[in-house]
């Protein structure tokens, strides 16, 4: 019999637009016998971890492979004429779900929070408040502005909450991660007889606390192009990074790989991750291929010959399947095209299981943003100091998937000697780049293969890597700079939703840019 993992438990759904209102209650209609349920009104905080975690973690990674990975232009489904998802052929019932998922899963952890609050859990009040902020910034960073200051509070009455500006949301962000560093630092222990529920830190505050306070530079990072912006304290954006950053004993960050924010599955029910076999099959992974982006940020190939590869990022082969044909192609996966034979495609062995590791950030990403940090002079030390992080950074990232490639057929192990003769080719060279900002900018990019949807959200916020369209996309041609709200959204609060469109300056479609994106800096909006 088919076992549930836990992206399928039932949880509390506050919908953030929804006009009937939400009870303190669970659903109920839950009976399959291989899900975790409660009994309404005998919850514990801790009993909503679990799902938070481990189905927050499936449900990233299934959108990164639905939806980051072709909007970002890693792979294009070509096994399919439905879901083009790479030519922008995105709908009203997909921004429906996405907005729903997210905003389930950001509910979800206020309950925890309000659990933990009126039970006098301190430790399980500040992780709510971390996975909220991480639920809730998928959501503004998908979306624009988002109900925050008024969001999950129907039973209170509020069934039309307003919509924030994105300014404002990222503020009320940055004031939960102020909170709930300040509760990690004073409550770093938790009841022995929950750290098996995490699968991610076992309970370890420290750790928690770190990831939260990489969070917050994340954060802070995607709104660097409005540095004038006040994060909290009175300090500013770039005051606020140099302040992190320079004052570890009271913002300890992410320092090392093995404080990745890595979720891990035991493959015994419901643990399942994602990629589980009795859910996805080998022919549907092979379906995705890579495309002439990525191939081409990750393969050096000869002037005159495509067929010659001369140097090859030892990611590739975990991440990819080479075709029969000697050299790493893409054979006509250029985005847009139509002549998809042949080309690598997603290595089935690499994530065709169900106990592989799944992740919301790492080292690799912590210093790469302190690698632009450096370079764009917002933290001491100039450009000396930003290639110490970028050469962590990219090493830190092979690494990890490194640690992948053990399961690989044929295994994939990167050695240190391998690392290190990556950093001397063009593809890597920190040397030899003529723009350490767009290095940097593609080796995050790299990193955040299978991170959620950062791959497509950073891009907005960079330009990096350089992507294309072509004269057959959906969206008159135009990569989505955002999702429109569900129609939904609109019809049960309509006022509030066209109030935020307003202000944002355009249609509810998806050729809006974001506040914090580099197009709409770009264009004075």
């Amino acid at each position: 019999m088919r076992t549930i993992k836990y992206s399928s438990i039932a949880m509390l759904a506050c919908g953030l637009m929804m006009a009937t209102g939400c009870t303190d209650n669970f659903d109920q209609t839950n009976t399959n016998p291989n899900k975790i349920t409660v009994e309404s009104g005998k919850m514990a905080a801790s009993s909503m971890f679990e799902p938070l975690l481990y189905g927050g973690a499936n449900f990233l990674t299934y959108y990164s492979y639905n939806w980051n990975n072709e909007l970002a232009q890693y792979v294009a489904l070509t096994g399919n004429t439905m879901g083009r998802v790479y030519k922008y052929d995105i709908g009203d019932s997909n921004w429906a779900s996405v907005w729903r998922t997210y905003a389930k899963y950001a509910s979800n952890a206020q309950e925890m929070y309000r659990l933990a609050t009126k039970q006098g859990n301190k430790p399980l009040e500040a992780v709510a408040l971390t996975l909220k902020v991480m639920y809730m910034d998928g959501l503004t960073d998908i979306f624009g502005d988002i109900p925050y200051a008024e969001a999950f509070k129907a039973a209170e009455g509020v069934k039309t909450p307003v919509f924030d500006s994105q300014e404002d949301v990222y503020k009320e962000m940055f004031a939960d991660l102020e909170a709930a560093n300040k509760i990690y630092a004073t409550n770093p222990e938790v009841s022995k007889s929950i750290k098996t529920l995490d699968g991610m830190y076992g309970f370890d505050m420290m750790k928690w606390r770190k990831f939260n306070n990489s969070l917050y530079l994340r954060l802070l990072c995607r709104i660097s192009g409005r540095p004038s912006t006040i994060a909290s304290d009175g300090k500013n954006v770039i005051q606020k990074i140099n302040e992190i950053v320079t004052d570890a004993a009271n913002y300890p960050i992410i320092a090392s790989s093995e404080e990745n924010a890595t979720v891990k599955f035991s493959a015994i029910a419901p643990y399942y991750s994602e990629f589980d076999p009795q859910e996805y099959t080998k022919d549907g992974i092979n379906c995705y291929r890579a495309t002439k982006n990525l191939i081409m940020l990750m393969v050096q190939k000869k002037v005159d010959d495509e067929k010659v590869d001369l140097n090859i990022d030892p990611r590739l082969q975990i991440f990819m399947q080479q075709a029969k044909v000697g050299y790493w192609s893409y054979c006509g996966v250029n985005i847009g095209k139509s002549d998809f034979g042949g080309g690598a495609n997603l290595n089935v062995t690499t994530f065709l299981r169900n106990n592989a590791d799944e992740w919301f950030m790492d080292y690799s990403e912590v210093e790469f943003i302190l690698a632009e940090a450096a370079m764009r002079g917002w933290i001491n030390g100039g450009e000396e100091v930003a290639k110490n992080h970028y050469l962590n950074g990219v090493k830190a990232s092979l690494k990890k998937w490194s640690d992948y490639g053990i399961v690989t057929e044929p295994q994939n192990l990167i050695t240190d000697e391998a690392v290190e003769e990556f950093l001397q080719t063009p593809l890597a060279s920190w040397d030899n780049a003529a723009d350490k900002l767009e290095l940097i900018g593609n080796q995050r990019y790299l990193a955040a293969f299978m991170v959620g949807m950062e791959g497509w959200i950073e891009y907005r916020r960079t330009g990096y890597p350089v992507l294309t369209v072509d004269e057959s996309f959906m969206n008159d041609g135009i990569l989505p700079t955002r999702f429109a709200y569900p129609n939904t959204t609109i019809a049960t609060n309509r006022v509030n939703a066209e109030t935020a469109l307003k202000r944002m300056g355009g249609e509810n479609d998806m050729k809006t840019p974001l506040w914090w994106s580099k197009k709409a800096i770009e264009s004075g909006k």
